[in-house]
Parts: structure tokens; sequence; C-alpha cells
């Protein structure tokens, strides 16, 4: 059952939707990150409302002061953090007076952020990340929540990379698409949106709980193995993600994890990961494909490692189906045999000496084997068939659980859990079919040719590299 803190901020996201045309995402992905006390940056054209996005998030905050300001080359930090104080210039004090500016801000917007130069970027470093203020010879503490940055494309140099970094989420945010021209001019005749109401605000007792909530959730073992092999992923690709980074993403994903009452982090929370690592739209698709592909698929059981094993046992039974022996008769003695005289006629046999009319041992016999050898063959068969059908189980679990995960998610966005949905759907199928060809060589191995006493002998077992490693 939702719990109450999920149904109210479900509430607060209808709410916060209401109006705007394909930016589902975007909305969900700015309140989560301000339940997290982190930072969204919103890249992309005018006129895609990256402010409108900014001026309804802060209304979701009983009594938070809002801050927003559109950047040039030419701003000056008093823009920002407001003008100095002219009493204390008399007193040979370096001072702001910042109430009403964005050391005072609950919710700030800052339009065309990289524009400023360095002077206010540096100071902007220390207000994100750190929530104080240098003024004067004192720091002041600032009561920020979150702050959103707007952006058509993000500079190349040192001091806008750490800037950059200082932004957990990064949000492409592009045009309405054709599909969504005609929903786009039929909101804009609504122009009566009405923020939360206050039984749907929240309160800093409310952030407080959350985060209490959300430091007492736990990251499981397997969530951090993929944590790790992402990393690695990252540094072929190359993305760069900072120490720092990850453990903000971390935090930002048992916020999620809490917010609807969950007491451990799920692998499908990592379908979030794009927009927390991805630093444009391109890279964040590739992540996008690489998390779709791989999550459930545990590696040692990928459908293309165990479609090598299943060949092994198919070339063993292939082999041995086509194996002969030395043909003997009921006396033991080898049975010996005269090549066809109207062969050699034929030309099918060249012997210039009459060397063809010469006893020849027989091949002719296929090979075969005791019931020890086959019931050994058959036990190797079923021992895979039961790990097959330990992992199709498996995977019809995990499929059962991202149904039930999507179904509840306040944060994930819907085209990726079913595109992970999709890729188990595929798997599981995959998995089906290699089983049906694993019973197909079982009963191979039943139908080989019997000795009429078991001689004892145990085969050697199927060697393959892929088989180990199931």
């Amino acid at each position: 059952m939702q719990s109450q803190r999920a149904a109210r901020l479900r509430a607060i996201i209808d709410t916060l939707e209401h109006g705007l045309v394909e930016r589902r995402q975007s909305v969900r992905l700015c309140l989560l990150a301000a339940l997290a006390g982190e930072h969204t940056l919103l890249i992309g054209p005018p006129g895609t409302a990256k402010s409108e996005l900014a001026r309804r998030l802060h209304t979701v905050f009983r009594d938070a002061r809002y801050f927003e300001r559109l950047l040039t080359r030419f701003s000056v930090p008093e823009e920002l953090f407001g003008p100095l104080s002219i009493q204390a210039l008399e007193e040979d004090r370096y001072e702001r007076h910042t109430a009403g500016f964005l050391p005072d801000a609950s919710i700030a917007f800052i339009d065309e952020v990289f524009k400023a130069n360095s002077a206010i970027l540096n100071a902007l470093l220390t207000l994100l990340n750190e929530r104080e203020f240098d003024n004067g010879t004192g720091r002041q503490h600032c009561p920020l929540i979150s702050a959103l940055g707007a952006t058509n494309e993000v500079p190349e140099d040192e001091i806008a990379e750490a800037f950059f970094d200082r932004f957990l989420v990064r949000l492409p945010v592009a045009p309405v698409s054709n599909e969504g021209f005609s929903a786009l001019l039929e909101a804009g005749r609504g122009r009566d949106w009405k923020p939360p109401g206050a039984e749907l605000a929240l309160e800093a007792g409310d952030l407080a709980g959350l985060a209490n909530d959300a430091a007492a959730v736990d990251v499981p073992q397997a969530f951090v193995a993929m944590l790790a092999e992402l990393r690695q992923h990252f540094a072929i690709l190359p993305i760069h993600v900072s120490d720092r980074r990850w453990v903000k993403i971390v935090w930002l994903l048992r916020v999620a994890a809490a917010s609807e009452s969950r007491k451990e982090l799920a692998l499908w929370d990592l379908l979030l990961l794009p927009w927390l690592t991805g630093p444009d739209a391109a890279r964040q698709a590739v992540v996008a494909d690489w998390l779709a592909a791989r999550l459930g698929v545990r590696e040692a059981f990928s459908p293309a490692r165990l479609t090598r094993v299943v060949e092994a046992f198919e070339a063993q039974l292939n082999a041995e189906q086509k194996a002969n022996d030395l043909d003997y008769d009921e006396s033991g003695r080898l049975k010996f045999s005269t090549v066809d005289k109207s062969a050699e006629l034929a030309g099918e046999v060249g012997d210039a000496k009459g060397g063809a009319a010469a006893l020849r041992m027989s091949y002719s016999r296929r090979r075969r084997y005791g019931e020890t050898h086959i019931e050994a063959r058959v036990r190797q068969i079923d021992a895979m068939l039961d790990r097959i059908a330990a992992y199709a189980n498996e995977i019809a679990r995990l499929r059962d659980q991202l149904d039930a995960y999507a179904e509840q998610s306040l944060w994930l966005n819907q085209g990726l859990t079913t595109r992970a949905g999709i890729n188990l759907a595929a798997t599981a199928a995959a998995i089906d079919e290699l089983a049906a060809r694993t019973n197909i060589a079982r009963l191979g191995f039943l139908d080989l040719p019997r000795l009429p006493q078991d001689d004892g002998a145990i085969p050697e077992p199927i060697t393959h590299e892929t088989l180990d490693a199931a």
C-alpha cells in the first residue's frame, strides 16, 4: 500500500506537472534533487519551460524564499549576492546586504549560469556545495534547499567543469515534439495553474524526517557490484564521474527509496543514473542503453555465455554419435573384409599389384557406450538444465519485481522501465530456447548405441570455459 508520504509526494508531482507538456521526467527529477538537497542543471534552448519549472518548484516548500536572475557576461556580483553595505564600508568592513538575494534564498533559478565571470562562479561553488557565503570576514549560512541552473551549452574550461560538477542532476530539455505540439497549444489556453495547497507544502521537519529515513536505507551488495561494473564501463566510454559525485548519487537514490517507504535500494533505482552521470543527452543515452541491457542479467548467465555452454554439449554429442570403433566378431577377433571386385573394376580402387584383394580391417561399426558413460553424460546435462531453470525462475522473479517497482515508483521514467522489461522478456525467451536445445541433447545422449554389458568407463567431463564460468 502506498505510504502517506508517497501519496503526498505523488499529489505534489501531479500538481507540478499540470499544464506542462513532455516535462514529466524533468518535473520529477527537479523535485527529487531538491528533496535530496542537490541541484539541477537544465540544458536546452530558450522557451522550453526551464524557468517555469523553477518557479513551480519553490511553491512546494512552505515559506520558501525564491530568487531568480538572468546572467550575462556583464553581470556583477551585486546582482546575485546583494549590494555592499555602506555602513560596513565606513567601518572598514567589506560586507553585503544579502536579504532578498541568492544567499537568502531557499530555491534559486540562475539562467545562463555559465555566462557569469570567474569571480561569480567561484563564489557560487562554495554556496552550492557548502551552503555558505563568504560575507566580509565571516561566512554566512545559506538556507538554500536547491538551485536550478539553465544553459544552452556547457563550456569546456577548468572553472566551468568544477561548477558543472556541482549540479548532480543534468536534464537536457528539448522543444516539444511534433506528437505533443497540439497538446502544447491546448495547454497554452489555460493560465490558471495553482500551486500545491497548504496541506501538501513541505516543511523543514518533512525534509529532516526524509533524510533520517534515507540514511537508514540499505545498499545491497548486488547494487554496489553493478555500480562498480558501470564505473569500469565509464572508463571505456569515457565518462568521468568524480568520487564525490558517486557518493551524492547513492544519497539521492537513498532519498528516492525512502520517499517510497523502501528499506533498501533496488537495482531498478539505477535507471535514474543517465541524468546523474552523463554530461549530455548523447552520453546519457549510452548509459541508458547499458542499464536497460544489463540490469537483471547476470554476466555469468547471459544468453551469449549460456549459448556457448549448450554448444559445448551439442558438439560432444555430435562427436560421440559419429565415433566409430574397430569391429570384432563373436569370438573377439577383429573382422576383416576385402574390397569389392566391382569397385576395383570401376576404378574406385587403384592397385597395380592387386593389393585391393587383400584382407582389410573393417571400421564400419558405430561406437557403443556403457550405461555408466551414458548416465554420467545425462547427469551433466541435468545439472545444466537445473542451472538454466534456476536462472529462468530468477528472470521471472525480476520481471515481477520490475513491474511492481514501475507501478509504485515516483521518480522513474516509464520508458526506461519498459525497455528493461523488454530486455528481460527477450532474455527469458532466449533461456527457454536454450533449455529446449539442452533437452534435445539429453535425448541424444540417451539414444547412443549401448554395449551389451556395461564396461564401467566414466567419460571425461565436458570441458569448456563457459561451462566452468556458469
